[in-house]
C-alpha cells in the first residue's frame, strides 16, 4: 500500500483516457479564468465604490500640480551657464507638444486615449490572460492616464494590487480633467533617461531644440523611450533605439496618422544626436558659488525642486574668453618646461580603442578646445588620431617642440595624446597641435567696476577633476601685487608720484634681527621717482615707504580696499609676505578705476521664483575707500606698470591704444605669479602657479606666466570699450620732496641724494 492517498480526482483520471483527460483540465483552467477575471471585476467595483467614497486630490490640486523643475542660471544677457535640479524637467503646455509626437505617443502608448475613460478593459483583461497563462507579469495594459495615475501617486512595483489602484485612480483622473490636460501632465511627468523627464526636456536634451520642432523620426525615437528609457537610450544603445524607434513609426502607419511614403523616409533616415551639452560645464567654479550661496538662503530642496529662475553677474562671452585664455596661457607653460611623457595608454589598462570613449568627447570639438585624442597608430611620417567623431594627423612639424623629430618617438597606439583643436572640417577631419596636459593651475577673475559684477571666473584647470576654487578659496603670497597699497598710503598721506627716493642698500631692524632686503636684480638705480619705484616695481623703496608711513598704516589701508585675510604686521609685508585669495586683490584693485569707492563683489543680481515672482533683488553695495584724487594719482602710477620699461611693458604693445594700469607680483622661488590689471570699466586677475607651494621655474615671473593670460583674456573684454579713458590725475606739487631717507647707504654709483633723477629710460621687464 502506497504511503500517501490518492486524491478521487487523481484516481478518475487515471480512468479516463488522455485525450478526455486533457480536455477536462484545459475546461478547468478555463473557469478557473473566468472565475478569476469575475473576481477582479467584482474587486475593481468594489474598488470603485471605495474610490468615490474618498478623496483623491482635488481638481484644483491636480491642475494646480507642479512637479519638480529645474533651477536655471542665466547670465547678463539672459542666456542658460548652469541649471540645478534632481529631476531634469521643463514644464511645457499641451501646445507646445506638436501633433507628431502626440501620435506618436498615443499610437504607442494608448491608441485609444481619446475613447476611453481612463481604463481600456479589453487590454486589462488581454494583458491579465498572458500574464495568468505564462505565469509572468509582463504585460501592463496601462492606458496612457493610468501610467499618469501611478506616477503620480503610487510605487512603481507590480503587482494586482497597484494595477486596481491604477484603475481606480485613472476613472478618478478622468472624471475631473480634460483629455487635454491628462496628457499635457502625463508628457510633463514621464521619465526618458539621462535624468530627463517630460518630453520637452527630453526634446532639449536629446536634439537641442524644442519639442514644437521635432521631425517625425525625432518624435517617434522620443516616444518609444517611456517603455524602458535606459534600454532605448539611442546614447547607450543606438541600435535598440532605432528598432524601438522604427516599431512607433509602423504604430503610426497602422493607426493612420502617416502615409506609407513618410513612414518608409523616417525608417530610412539614421538617429541623429545632439545631445545638450552640461550647461553647468562653461563656469562650473561660478556656478558652484551661486550654488552655495542659493543653498544657504534658501535651501537645498527648494534650490533643486523649486524651479527658481536666477540671473547672474556672469557675461558667457567673457567667461568663454577667460577659459581660452587660461588653457592658452597654462599650455604656453608646459611648452616653455618641455616633454615630459609617460602618456596613459588604453591598451595596457585593456580597453578596446574602437569602444573607447573620452569625457572630453560629450561637449562639441571646436576649435580652440583642448581635448584628449586617442592615439590610432604612429608611425615616422604621421601619427592618427581618434577624437569623438574626428579624426586627426600629426607629423613631425607638431612634434618638433618636445624635442623629437618623429611622431613615432612620442606618440605609440593606444596612447591618449592631449591636443589643440586648431580648425574641424564637414568632413570629421580636424587640425590640431600636439600640447601637455598641464599639472600647473591658473585661476582668473573679471569684476565690473561699476556693479561689482564678476563678469567672469575660472577657479582652475578643471572642475572635474578638482572642485577646489583657486580663485575665492586658495590662500596665495601676493608678491609685489601688494605694493599699491604702500603707495596708496604714502599718496593718501602728502606724498607726490614726483617725489624723490632714494634706490641703495639699506638694513632694517627687526624683532628677530637685521633685515636687508635687496632688489631682484641685485641693482640698485639711486636717486628715482616714486612712479619710477612703482612702474618698475624696486623694493627698497617700497619698504622705505612703508617704514616711513608705518606698516600698520599700510595694514589699516590694505583693510579699507577690502582685504579680509590674515596680515602680521611686519616689514617685509610690503612686498607682498602675505597670503590672500584672487577675489580680495582683484576686488581691492577696482577701488583705483573707480574714483576710490569700492563695490561688493557680486554674484546674482535677482532670483525669481517659479511664478516670476521676485525673492531678491540685489543692488551695487559701495563703500568709500580713498579719495578721488589719491584713486586718480595710483592710476597714473599704475599706468607706468603697463607702459615700455614697465614689469608689464608687454601691454601697451599688444593692447595699443587702450587705457589701461595695473601690478604684476612674483614671490621667492618663483612659487606665485600674479597681474592685476585694470581699464575704466573692468578689473580682471590672473594668478598662476601649482596646488603645492612649489617653483614656477627660473624666471617665471608675473610678468611671463599671468601677465600673456590677461593680455589675451582683456583682446577679447576690451572690444567695444576703445573710447574708455581714466579721469585725469590731480597736477603734481610745484616742488618734489625727497623721501624716506634713514637707513640709506648710497652706493658709489648712485647720483646724489638730493638731486632728482632724470626722467626714466626704458628698461627690460622686471619682476616682482
Amino acid at each position: 500500500m502506497p504511503w500517501f492517498r490518492r486524491s478521487p480526482m487523481e484516481s478518475l483520471y487515471e480512468e479516463l483516457p488522455p485525450v478526455e483527460v486533457a480536455g477536462r483540465r484545459f475546461v478547468g483552467k478555463v473557469v478557473f479564468t473566468f472565475l478569476l477575471v469575475g473576481a477582479i471585476v467584482v474587486g475593481a467595483l468594489a474598488g470603485l465604490l471605495i474610490v468615490y467614497s474618498t478623496d483623491l486630490p482635488e481638481v484644483g490640486e491636480l491642475e494646480r500640480y507642479r512637479p519638480s523643475t529645474i533651477t536655471e542660471l542665466y547670465d547678463v544677457k539672459g542666456r542658460t551657464i548652469g541649471s540645478f535640479a534632481l529631476q531634469r524637467r521643463v514644464l511645457a503646455s499641451y501646445d507646445d507638444f506638436p501633433k507628431v509626437l502626440r501620435d506618436a505617443i498615443l499610437s504607442t502608448e494608448d491608441k485609444d486615449f481619446e475613447k476611453h475613460w481612463g481604463v481600456d478593459f479589453s487590454r486589462v483583461f488581454g494583458a491579465a490572460w498572458h500574464d495568468f497563462t505564462t505565469g509572468s507579469r509582463g504585460q501592463g495594459a496601462s492606458t496612457l492616464t493610468m501610467q499618469l495615475s501611478r506616477n503620480l501617486f503610487l510605487s512603481p512595483e507590480r503587482s494586482y494590487a497597484r494595477k486596481i489602484q491604477e484603475m481606480m485612480l485613472a476613472i478618478q483622473i478622468e472624471r475631473r480633467l480634460t483629455k487635454q490636460q491628462i496628457f499635457t501632465l502625463y508628457a510633463n511627468q514621464i521619465f526618458l533617461g539621462h535624468g530627463v523627464y517630460g518630453f520637452e526636456a527630453g526634446s532639449e536634451f536629446y536634439f537641442n531644440k524644442p519639442a514644437r520642432l521635432l521631425t517625425l523620426p525625432e518624435a517617434a525615437l522620443l516616444a518609444g523611450l517611456p517603455k524602458a528609457p535606459s534600454t532605448y537610450s539611442p546614447i547607450n544603445n543606438p541600435e535598440k533605439a532605432l528598432k524601438r524607434r522604427n516599431l512607433v513609426i509602423n504604430n503610426m502607419l497602422e493607426d493612420g496618422k502617416i502615409t506609407r511614403e513618410e513612414a518608409n523616409a523616417a525608417k530610412a533616415s539614421p538617429i541623429v544626436l545632439r545631445v545638450q551639452t552640461n550647461p553647468n560645464a562653461i563656469a562650473p567654479y561660478f556656478v558652484e558659488e551661486v550654488r552655495q550661496y542659493l543653498e544657504n538662503k534658501y535651501g537645498s530642496e527648494e534650490v533643486h525642486t523649486g524651479g527658481l529662475k536666477v540671473y547672474t553677474s556672469l557675461d558667457l562671452d567673457l567667461q568663454r574668453a577667460a577659459r581660452q585664455a587660461v588653457n592658452d596661457g597654462l599650455a604656453a607653460y608646459e611648452r616653455r618646461h618641455g616633454w615630459r611623457g609617460g602618456l596613459e595608454n588604453v591598451l595596457i589598462s585593456g580597453e578596446k580603442p574602437s569602444e573607447y570613449r573620452n569625457p572630453d568627447w560629450d561637449e562639441p570639438i571646436v576649435a580652440g578646445r583642448y581635448v584628449h585624442a586617442l592615439v590610432l597608430s604612429s608611425t615616422a611620417r604621421a601619427a592618427t588620431l581618434r577624437l569623438g567623431a574626428y579624426t586627426a594627423e600629426i607629423g613631425p612639424k607638431e612634434v618638433a617642440w618636445t624635442g623629437h623629430s618623429t611622431p613615432a618617438q612620442v606618440l605609440a597606439a593606444g596612447d591618449l595624446a592631449y591636443v589643440k583643436v586648431v580648425a574641424v572640417t564637414p568632413g570629421h577631419q580636424a587640425e590640431v597641435t600636439l600640447e601637455q596636459e598641464p599639472k600647473v593651475q591658473a585661476a582668473l577673475l573679471a569684476i565690473d567696476n561699476a556693479t561689482g559684477d564678476i563678469m567672469a571666473m575660472v577657479g582652475g584647470r578643471d572642475f572635474d577633476e578638482s572642485k577646489f576654487n583657486r580663485a575665492t578659496q586658495a590662500m596665495r603670497q601676493v608678491g609685489s601685487s601688494f605694493k599699491p597699497y604702500v603707495y596708496t598710503a604714502a599718496i593718501d598721506g602728502g606724498a607726490s608720484p614726483e617725489d624723490i627716493i632714494l634706490d641703495a642698500p639699506v638694513s632694517f631692524s627687526s624683532a628677530s634681527g637685521v633685515y636687508t632686503p635687496h632688489n631682484f636684480d641685485n641693482k640698485y638705480l639711486g636717486n628715482i621717482t616714486l612712479r619710477r619705484a612703482l612702474a618698475d616695481s624696486r623694493n627698497i623703496p617700497a619698504l622705505k615707504l612703508a617704514e616711513h608711513v608705518g606698516i600698520r598704516k599700510v595694514i589699516e589701508y590694505a583693510r579699507r580696499f577690502g582685504i579680509t585675510s590674515p596680515i602680521p604686521p611686519y616689514l617685509p609685508i610690503a612686498l607682498g609676505a602675505a597670503d590672500m585669495t584672487l577675489m580680495e586683490q582683484t576686488s581691492g584693485f577696482s577701488v583705483f578705476p573707480d574714483d576710490g569707492v569700492r563695490v561688493t563683489p557680486r554674484y546674482v543680481r535677482k532670483v525669481e521664483d517659479y511664478d516670476g515672482q521676485v525673492m531678491e533683488e540685489n543692488y551695487p553695495e559701495v563703500t568709500d575707500v580713498i579719495g578721488a584724487p589719491t584713486a586718480r594719482t595710483m592710476v597714473s602710477m599704475m599706468q607706468g606698470v603697463t607702459q615700455p620699461g614697465g614689469t608689464a611693458g608687454s601691454v601697451a604693445a599688444k593692447l595699443k591704444g587702450y587705457a589701461l594700469a595695473g601690478k604684476t607680483g612674483t614671490t621667492n622661488d618663483f612659487t606665485d605669479a600674479w597681474f592685476i590689471g585694470y581699464s575704466p570699466s573692468l578689473t580682471c586677475g590672473v594668478w598662476v602657479g601649482f596646488d603645492e607651494k612649489k617653483t614656477l621655474g627660473n624666471k617665471e615671473t608675473g610678468s611671463v606666466a599671468a601677465l600673456p593670460i590677461w593680455i589675451e583674456f582683456m583682446q577679447t573684454a576690451l572690444k567695444g570699450r576703445e573710447n574708455e579713458q581714466f579721469a585725469p590725475p590731480p597736477p603734481p606739487p610745484a616742488r618734489p620732496q625727497v623721501l624716506a631717507a634713514r637707513h640709506e647707504q648710497e652706493p658709489a654709483n648712485a647720483p646724489a641724494a638730493a638731486t632728482p633723477a632724470p626722467a626714466p629710460a626704458p628698461i627690460p621687464p622686471q619682476i616682482h
